[in-house]
């Protein structure tokens, strides 16, 4: 059939069959791959009345009870390559009911973050921030806690660590092998000056001999460790004429 062109030919392209049926292709592949997203009104899945998830036990020396704090995830776009597990909702159990107001009103707001969506990473460092005006307390291994609700944010980021939503801090093996060889050198130094205090101590008075007490979490790490400010655990100590630490390797000399 002729066609009668009216108007200047300005430019021209070649009409590709193969390259238009691909675009095409594209086109429906986009649409049926709809990225499902937490919002507020997200519920849980039809059919799926048990999500998967992980409990933790907090122990603190203020209560002779334990914090059973439970964490249950979501899988978003399951099977694509856009799936992701995420945390849905959070769960705080006790026998002790001293507590029982403030852990129903914490784990509601938290699990309406969680539904929300973005970035809820947040939360494990504002719980961690918070402090308790009687004071905190040590975990075994000389991690210092402020208070009841940092230790549950210190569950919490261990929890967003285990499913991805934020990095691992670890150590390569290089540098805890220089911490425990800095250590070992430490704690000989510590020996030795310890032992020639208490020989000019029982020349100077036999009677009068010094005995070491280990304090509660501290045994892992010297006694004349400091409080690291970073991962807040007693295992600052003064190693070539810098502060370092034994559990993390924070130095500030850098």
């Amino acid at each position: 059939m002729t066609v009668r062109i009216d108007k200047k030919i300005v430019g021209y392209q070649v009409r590709d069959a193969k390259k238009e049926e691909a675009a095409k292709a594209e086109k429906n592949v986009s649409k049926k791959a709809e990225i499902i997203r937490m919002h507020e009104k997200l519920e849980r899945p039809e059919g799926m009345e048990c999500l998967e998830g992980a409990t933790y036990k907090i122990r603190t020396p203020l209560d002779d009870h334990a914090l059973y704090v439970t964490i249950n995830d979501i899988i978003l776009n399951a099977g694509t390559e856009h799936e992701q597990r995420r945390p849905f909702e959070i769960f705080i159990n006790s026998k002790n009911m001293d507590h029982f107001q403030w852990i129903v009103a914490l784990t509601r707001v938290m699990s309406a973050v969680f539904r929300k969506g973005g970035d809820v990473t947040f939360l494990s460092e504002e719980l961690q921030a918070v402090f308790d005006p009687k004071g905190g307390y040590f975990k075994p291994g000389g991690r210092f806690v402020p208070s009841i609700v940092a230790d549950i944010g210190a569950v919490v980021e261990h929890h967003l660590k285990r499913i991805g939503l934020l990095e691992p801090d670890e150590m390569s093996e290089q540098q805890q092998l220089m911490l425990e060889q800095k250590r070992a050198e430490f704690e000989a130094r510590e020996q030795q000056q310890s032992a020639e205090k208490k020989n000019l101590t029982d020349s100077d008075n036999p009677e009068n001999g010094a005995a070491a007490v280990s304090q509660p979490g501290e045994a892992s790490y010297p006694a004349s460790a400091t409080v690291c400010f970073k991962c807040n655990t007693k295992a600052m100590i003064l190693l070539d004429g810098c502060q370092t630490c034994l559990a993390c390797g924070y130095s500030k000399c850098g």
